[in-house]
């Protein structure tokens, strides 16, 4: 197996990191960089354009240093700009051990799967800036692979990415 990132971009409560943790199951040694986690070491609360631009990029950084240690990453991140994840390729310049892939999922199905309520205070005006509602998701328009987590089960969604990493020889 070779070390390759896989940069996971989506709207909050898309399914990102509920298929990192299955991927975990199958492949040794699969780190997770969890947008949610990283943002309280690196960036806390600090939602706006710049700050995420600034969140991005040293995740990607973190990303290229575990890759370089031959380590398997995926990264979990709404990474809601073209230009961050464009950054994070750039940045982290791994050629096909590199892949962004797009979890697709529709406004409505993520605000029905959001636990913690982050929608609806956004729309409450609690919570400014949040994806999807007063901030802006620019869906990827060439992902490496699509992951439809609306109209597929996990399993499926778990499958495909392992398959495209078989594709490209990395598993």
């Amino acid at each position: 197996m070779k070390p390759f990132i896989l940069w996971m971009t989506g709207l909050p409560c898309s399914g990102k990191t509920t298929i990192v943790k299955d991927l975990q199951k199958d492949i040794p040694n699969l780190a997770m960089l969890d947008g949610d986690e990283l943002r309280e070491w690196f960036s806390p609360k600090d939602f706006s354009k710049a700050g995420r631009d600034e969140h991005n990029k040293k995740v990607a950084h973190l990303a290229k240093l575990l890759l370089n240690h031959g380590v398997p990453s995926v990264v979990s991140l709404v990474s809601p700009y073209i230009e961050n994840r464009e950054n994070a390729r750039e940045i982290i310049s791994a050629g096909d051990q590199f892949a962004e892939v797009y979890v697709k999922c529709s406004l409505a199905k993520c605000e029905e799967r959001d636990v913690k309520g982050m929608y609806a205070k956004a729309r409450k005006g609690e919570i400014k800036g949040f994806t999807g509602i007063d901030d802006p998701y620019e869906a990827p328009e060439k992902a490496d692979l699509v992951i439809d987590t609306e109209h597929e089960p996990l399993a499926d969604s778990a499958n495909k990415v392992k398959d495209f990493l078989n594709e490209r020889n990395l598993l």
